[in-house]
């Protein structure tokens, strides 16, 4: 394979401008398409052939384990080689992307020397530098609280791509922010959002309240208590939009004393 064609699939323009400008500069190598979304992706994967992705996880109306399952399913002949790049690094996060078929998973911030070599690694032009999963570490970088945010959501089954998900995010950093406002949700935290996304307070109330249906509706309630360290919900006691906001705000806001 002597000219590997790479389509970069993130959200965050700035790091995909970061990965053409290098990627374009070494020998052999041809970025042939860049998509914000999974559902962007899929759409240009029909009509551009690929050798290999560079693809992130969280991104808005389709994540990356969406658009892997959604590929495998299409059955494509000489399926692309996948290689992951997320600022999450939670092992169940790992281990799902590789049983969905991603060759490796780089943490950001990564070095792009680190993604040139693991590129011509899937397309067989230099030697196995190991097998399995490849591990970026980012020693002294905590995670920041979006991070944390899109950890414990996708652990409990609220997917990046409904409109529920940046509301709940954009809630629970504004009560850790001034723990406060969570007594005045449909007077001034509702509102505040839908100024924020242009919407109405009873739409942001109605899809934050979809969001947590859906993770209930996902059965991964055991999840949650873990991630909590307690028993904090059960199936049958499906918390309210409130409370299940300051739940998650008083868990971030006791990490980040305890820090």
């Amino acid at each position: 394979m002597n000219n590997m064609r790479i389509m970069l699939v993130d959200d965050n323009a700035e790091l995909r401008r970061s990965m053409r400008d290098h990627l374009s500069r070494q020998e052999g190598m041809r970025v042939v398409a860049e998509c914000a979304t999974g559902l962007e992706a899929l759409e240009k994967l029909g009509k551009t052939p690929v050798d290999v992705i560079v693809l992130d996880i969280i991104m808005p109306q389709m994540d990356g384990y969406s658009f892997l399952e959604e590929m495998n399913r299409q059955q494509i002949e000489n399926p692309p080689q996948v290689i992951v790049v997320s600022a999450l690094g939670r092992d169940d996060f790992i281990m799902r992307a590789v049983a969905c078929g991603a060759r490796f998973y780089m943490i950001k911030p990564f070095d792009m020397s680190v993604l040139t070599g693991r590129i011509r690694e899937v397309c067989g032009q230099a030697p196995e530098l190991g097998s399995g999963v490849a591990r970026v570490s980012v020693p002294g970088r905590a995670p920041t609280i979006d991070e944390k945010l899109a950890s414990l959501f996708l652990t409990i089954g609220i997917p990046a791509h409904i409109k529920g998900y940046q509301f709940l995010r954009e809630a629970v950093k504004m009560v850790v922010e001034n723990p406060d406002v969570i007594n005045r949700i449909t007077k001034e935290l509702y509102p505040g959002i839908g100024k924020r996304f242009n919407t109405s307070a009873s739409k942001v109330e109605r899809a934050i309240r979809h969001a947590i249906e859906v993770a209930w509706s996902r059965g991964r309630i055991d999840t949650l208590n873990k991630a909590f360290g307690c028993r904090v919900a059960t199936k049958e006691d499906k918390p309210t939009n409130g409370e299940f906001i300051a739940m998650i705000a008083d868990k971030l806001a006791l990490e980040q004393r305890s820090a």
